[in-house]
């Protein structure tokens, strides 16, 4: 199974680093005409690529007759070639259509530093903000807001905002971290006797690139232990795209043990995770559903394994029906991934939890755990799909084959 496109990108350097989006040759670059074909299954709207030769990027292409004029990103992918970045349009398995690509002019998406924070914004308006500052021992997206600036997690504890359970202060935003890591907890906040508490400590930006497609923020992380031990640096790499009626975040962390090998503990405390709007909630007074890529819904999904899940209902009192939708992907370990998500609001992929999700397993303590060994390094990477409708009106299953078996794209000749 191919990975993901973000994870098979070249890394972005120089003039990225600095919030400028970098096009290489992108001056010189003609339109380009490619053809998209859905070989292996219906395809909703995603981002796709599509990497080329400097040469094949400047030349004067013939372009086809009728084909639909798309904006592309250029990106550099190495000392002589560029990739091409773009949104295709939904396809049906065996479809096939041509599209003329014009590098964009104007950065739809933006991403600039903000102190020692991030932010990104979509056509000027905030969409998130990666937050190094405020949490007591990790980095975490927060707010998320999009369609008119609604609210896609609970607002507590960073705002008070009308009636909002206060439990699992831990649950900021949107954000990666783990239960038990060389049996050190970075999950929760407040430290026990007995039980040390370690830290996720952002130790600088890779990449800030705005673009006329998509925007990508890339950071370095590294895993402290409460004596001040690092056992383990990560890249994180979140790359953002409006996508018709949604935007799409794509997040994948690279993590290399560090003194020693890393052990990712058997916990259902864990793992990328998100901890929805209260209204949205699939319990007592909220107005929301939870749903996996089998049907299953609501508390029958907790502990199962399942390439994706879907959280949707109204984000505001009153309002339309919205979504928060994750996809695992084939390229991740234990895929698809067991699930940390509960009725009362937390939505979390977790691969680790075996002996709390699986009653086969319950005697076994270590049967979810992962051993990386010293010097070597473990990816992760999920897709988060905020979309309007339930899961059927916004075609999520369609969507996740947009991303773990995406179509074809290929020059047009």
């Amino acid at each position: 199974m191919p990975k993901p496109e973000f994870l098979r990108r070249s890394a972005v350097a120089g003039a990225a680093v600095a919030g400028v989006a970098l096009a290489a040759g992108a001056a010189d670059a003609q339109s380009i005409p490619v053809r998209v074909t859905a070989e292996k299954a219906d395809s909703a709207a995603a981002p796709v690529s599509l990497t080329l030769s400097q040469a094949e990027l400047k030349k004067k292409h013939t372009l086809p007759k009728g084909a639909t004029p798309l904006v592309c990103q250029i990106r550099a992918a190495g000392a002589d070639k560029a990739t091409l970045v773009f949104v295709a349009p939904a396809l049906k398995k065996g479809e096939s259509k041509l599209f003329v690509l014009t590098p964009g002019k104007a950065a739809t998406v933006e991403v600039k530093e903000a102190g020692k924070n991030a932010e990104i914004r979509i056509g000027g308006q905030l969409f998130t903000r990666y937050d190094t500052t405020t949490g007591p021992n990790k980095p975490y997206l927060y707010p998320i807001q999009a369609f008119g600036g609604k609210h896609f997690t609970r607002r507590w504890p960073l705002e008070e905002v009308g009636h909002e359970e206060k439990d699992h202060p831990h649950h900021r935003g949107l954000w990666f971290t783990h239960g038990e890591m060389n049996d050190v907890d970075f999950w929760t906040e407040v430290a026990k006797a007995g039980h040390p508490i370690g830290k996720t400590v952002n130790t600088g930006y890779s990449a800030l690139e705005s673009g006329a497609v998509s925007g990508r923020l890339g950071t370095k992380t590294d895993w402290i232990t409460e004596q001040g031990k690092t056992i383990a640096r990560d890249t994180r790499e979140i790359v953002v795209t409006p996508v018709g009626e949604s935007i799409v975040l794509d997040f994948s962390v690279t993590v290399t043990a560090v003194g020693g090998p890393l052990t990712w503990g058997d916990t259902k405390e864990g793992t990328f995770a998100l901890r929805v709007p209260e209204i949205m909630k699939a319990e007592k007074e909220g107005k929301g559903t939870l749903e996996s890529a089998e049907g299953v819904k609501n508390a029958a999904v907790w502990g199962k394994p399942s390439p994706w899940h879907d959280y949707w209902g109204p984000v505001e009192a009153g309002g339309e029906t919205f979504g928060i939708a994750i996809f695992d992907s084939p390229s991740n370990p234990r895929y698809p991934t067991t699930w940390h998500s509960r009725t009362y609001g937390l939505y979390a992929a977790n691969p680790f939890g075996l002996h709390d999700f699986d009653t086969t397993k319950k005697t076994d303590r270590h049967a979810g755990q992962l051993i990386t060994p010293e010097g070597k390094s473990v990816t992760f990477a999920y897709r988060v799909l905020f979309h309007k409708g339930d899961t059927r009106a916004a075609k999520i299953a369609e969507s996740f084959n947009a991303w773990a078996t995406p179509p074809k794209v290929e020059l047009a000749k």
